[in-house]
């Protein structure tokens, strides 16, 4: 993730100042894949113009959880791993990639003078408005209204929950500003909450995974291929999605699997009135169509 900030340069800075016009960091939930390079990017960032910004960067996420994701085989479930804290959120991670890394980071910030990395970041965990426990443990999340997760004089982000069970929370996010409106959808299934937050946006970046994928890898395993389906979006249901949501541009991300035949993902376009784009590395899409 990092490097590919830097070889993008959203706002063409000069060499090693590529991190100086970062502001914000919005983490849709805390699988793996999704924060693998999350410390990654802010010790990159440290080289590369970070101390240059203005405020504390917003970092905000899913928070912690009280229970515990059900074991698919309850006999042989394992233990918990960190059990004074199994379910940690973004504020949690955060301060604990910062100890695991403390080595580093004394040794940076003392003998090569960098500015205290810590204190360049404003971590917060985000509040889901009226959820309850029991959410935690729902493969649908229940309608809701979008929330206020940040707002500034030049974006406001809102999110809403969606369906990727068994992880939870789960968030979309829409960004609107001056120059339109974005909407990143996170990796969910289908659900009404989506529509809802996408309403009218100019662009709705979305995920989406292969039937075809599904059917052969798992053909045996009819559990993992329900799991499958209602946890991310199939191409052939992404397009009426869309449609119902009034956006603009459709465009595929998070392509699952990420080398299939292109055609396949096609499919998400039928039903679909809108632009549509199949995103590949470092592209460059206009938030409203010329």
């Amino acid at each position: 993730m990092p490097e590919q900030y830097m070889r993008a340069n959203p706002n063409q800075q000069e060499t090693f100042e590529e991190f100086s016009s970062l502001a914000g960091v919005f983490l849709t939930h805390l699988h793996s894949d999704h924060t693998i390079d999350y410390f990654k990017l802010f010790n990159y960032a440290w080289w590369h113009g970070i101390g240059q910004v203005q405020e504390p960067i917003t970092v905000r996420g899913p928070g912690r959880r009280e229970t515990l994701t059900r074991a698919l085989d309850q006999e042989h479930a394992p233990g918990p791993f960190n059990p004074d804290n199994p379910m940690p959120g973004t504020v949690d991670m955060t301060d604990a990639l910062f100890a695991g890394y403390a080595t580093d980071i004394n040794d940076r910030q003392r003998d090569n003078g960098l500015p205290v990395l810590r204190d360049l970041l404003d971590v917060q965990d985000i509040v889901i408005p009226g959820a309850t426990t029991q959410w935690e443990s729902m493969e649908q999340m229940p309608s809701m209204d979008p929330f206020t997760v940040h707002e500034d004089d030049r974006v406001k982000v809102t999110a809403i929950a969606v369906n990727h069970f068994p992880i939870y929370p789960a968030l979309a996010f829409r960004f609107d500003t001056d120059d339109g409106s974005i909407v990143v959808s996170g990796d969910t299934g289908p659900t009404p909450n989506l529509i809802t937050l996408a309403q009218d946006a100019d662009v709705l970046v979305h995920e989406v995974i292969d039937e075809t994928y599904i059917d052969t890898v798992f053909a045996d395993q009819e559990g993992i291929a329900q799991h499958l389906r209602k946890a991310h979006t199939p191409a052939t249901q992404l397009g009426p999605i869309a449609e119902e949501a009034g956006v603009s541009t459709l465009v595929l991300h998070h392509l699952v699997p990420s080398e299939p035949p292109m055609e396949r993902f096609m499919a998400a376009r039928d039903g679909f009135s809108g632009n549509f784009h199949i995103a590949t590395e470092l592209d460059v899409i206009p938030v409203r169509q010329p």
